[in-house]
């Protein structure tokens, strides 16, 4: 508790120095740490409504610009099974109680795709994105990923949200959970601001190449999974020797050097760790401030997980 209290007030002192630090999702610029709204609820789902409008307003405080969220959030793996979908279905309308009228740097990113009986049909895409407008009480939404999952061709789903923005609905599409091919097929349709796939420390790293891509053509890369890595939808934090060797030579958690080497990986690479804590809140944003040496980010790098 004392290590949380100690990042608390670093981030508070560090966070005008972390708001300078921007990246772009299409034509807006956002703080490189933002937040993901998928533990709102906690691990295990168990918070309240109160506790995550005072968890989003502290966070808007300590500088986070950027919210990623989606209407099946929070979900949670249980038992250990992380497969499991859980949409408590509340998130979205949480954002809107905590922070509307929205501050005008705030970028809020959705994703649809998934429901509670697979991945959505193109002909359900447009009710899905009305209901993210409702729910946040927006006119238009500021970036809407399409999260895929075992599409061969994204063309024909991400051709209904290119639809959506012509008319003014969406600002700026996104892809998630893709590879390069679907990221081309889209590019075909209308312009990509920004992937989101699993990468981290350890985790994930068949998604090299389509990070190094995101960053010549211009896109934010926005990973997953970047704290929990191999866990994944069961949450905490990924253990490895090697980071929590390197935590303790810079004074840090192993979370945090999980975020700071993540955003090593390129000026265009968002990190959006999600909590239901304060104190970790306070941590993953003072992560921003954190050097990692070369050798340390070489010992990193070297923990590879090619899936």
């Amino acid at each position: 508790m004392q290590n949380a209290q100690k990042n608390a007030s670093l981030s508070i002192k560090l966070s005008p120095e972390i708001a300078r630090r921007k990246a772009s999702i299409g034509d807006r610029h956002v703080g490189r740490i933002g937040f993901g709204t998928k533990r709102l609820a906690g691990g295990d789902g168990s918070g309240t409504q109160e506790e995550a409008i005072g968890l989003l307003r502290r966070a808007v405080e300590l500088g986070v610009d950027h919210l990623d969220t989606a209407d099946f959030y929070p979900s949670y793996g249980r038992s250990g099974a992380s497969t499991d979908f859980v949409g408590l279905d509340w998130a979205n309308d949480v954002i809107r109680r905590a922070l509307a009228p929205y501050p005008e740097d705030v970028v809020i990113a959705t994703k649809v795709g998934p429901t509670k009986n697979g991945l959505a049909s193109p002909e359900e895409l447009p009710g899905l994105v009305g209901k993210d407008l409702r729910a946040l009480g927006r006119e238009a939404l500021d970036v809407v990923y399409l999260r895929q999952h075992g599409l061969d061709s994204v063309a024909e789903h991400f051709g209904v949200l290119a639809e959506l923005r012509d008319k003014g609905l969406i600002r700026h599409l996104a892809l998630s959970n893709v590879r390069k091919q679907h990221l081309a097929q889209a590019q075909a349709i209308a312009p990509v601001v920004a992937v989101q796939n699993r990468y981290g420390v350890g985790f994930g790293r068949v998604n090299d190449e389509i990070l190094d891509l995101c960053g010549e053509q211009g896109m934010a890369f926005v990973p997953f999974f970047a704290v929990t890595g191999s866990g994944r939808e069961v949450g905490g934090v990924a253990v490895d020797e090697a980071v929590v060797t390197i935590a303790r030579e810079v004074g840090a958690t192993p979370a945090q050097v999980r975020i700071a080497w993540t955003l090593s990986r390129g000026d265009h690479v968002l990190a959006i760790p999600g909590t239901g804590s304060l104190d970790h809140l306070a941590e993953n944003v003072a992560a921003g401030d954190i050097h990692l040496s070369p050798e340390q980010v070489a010992v990193l790098d070297g923990l590879r997980d090619d899936r």
